[in-house]
């Protein structure tokens, strides 16, 4: 399924905007940036590492991807929200991307662990009913498992940055 969110709350818990799973892969309201932690500045165009903390902003609202410790609706695991304006919001908006090798490569499954909380963000089954119905329930899980693997499907890339390009040639220098 696709991270997905729009402008829906929660009717329990946090009551902040509901974070979902969809399989529409024409859907808009699935598109998210990948910036810096909260007060971090990161460069367009710096390739992320694995270990590295970022957060995920939601195109459509401006709402940072974000967890606490509130219990999900359905599955009564951790909670996962979309909370801030404009793309501030605070550190509980900041996910460590957990991959293998050096960098978060673009066709390589990655997991978000919270950074704060230490679950993973994750999907299974349950299905929501009115007003969101079919659509899954995304929330934070405390073990790592097949229901917490991500993948970029489609998006703006950027194509690393000079300082990197060299990096990759010329380590030794």
């Amino acid at each position: 399924v696709r991270l997905h969110s729009h402008d829906v709350r929660y009717g329990s818990g946090s009551g902040q905007q509901s974070v979902t799973g969809v399989s529409a892969a024409d859907d808009g309201n699935s598109y998210w940036r990948v910036r810096g932690r909260t007060a971090a500045v990161c460069q367009r165009g710096t390739p992320v590492r694995c270990g590295q903390a970022i957060r995920l902003t939601h195109l459509g609202t401006g709402r940072n991807l974000h967890s606490h410790r509130f219990t999900s609706p359905l599955s009564g695991n951790q909670e996962v929200s979309a909370f801030g304006e404009a793309g501030e919001g605070d550190y509980l908006d900041d996910w460590t991307v957990v991959c293998s090798g050096t960098y978060w490569v673009r066709d390589d499954e990655v997991r978000f662990q919270h950074t704060s909380t230490d679950v993973f963000l994750s999907v299974t089954g349950e299905q929501y009913g009115r007003p969101i119905h079919g659509q899954k329930e995304v929330h934070g899980m405390a073990a790592s498992s097949q229901n917490n693997y991500w993948k970029v499907m489609e998006g703006i890339f950027m194509q690393p940055s000079e300082a990197f390009q060299m990096e990759q040639y010329h380590a030794e220098l």
